[in-house]
């Protein structure tokens, strides 16, 4: 699965389950571009987790920042 590909179902879990109506393109930040707030958070990573079949873990959780990294992070786990 392509990055490209990542980053548009991120966008999909993000338009169904946390209501981001916006472009997201992976600079965005997830709290400050994005304004999702502590439980809106916690709902995009388990929605991102079920979508890809996926498990982020606290570790994955700490360096991701932004959009690109969320599907950087998710890359990696489907390569392993």
């Amino acid at each position: 699965m392509s990055r490209e590909e990542i980053v548009a179902g991120i966008a999909d879990v993000a338009r169904r389950h946390v209501g981001y109506t916006g472009t997201l393109l992976p600079q965005a930040r997830l709290v400050e571009d994005l304004e999702l707030d502590s439980i809106r958070l916690v709902v995009l990573a388990a929605e991102v987790e079920n979508r890809f079949r996926v498990v982020l873990t606290p570790e994955d959780d700490a360096r991701i920042r932004t959009v690109g990294d969320l599907a950087d992070t998710i890359a990696e786990k489907l390569r392993s």
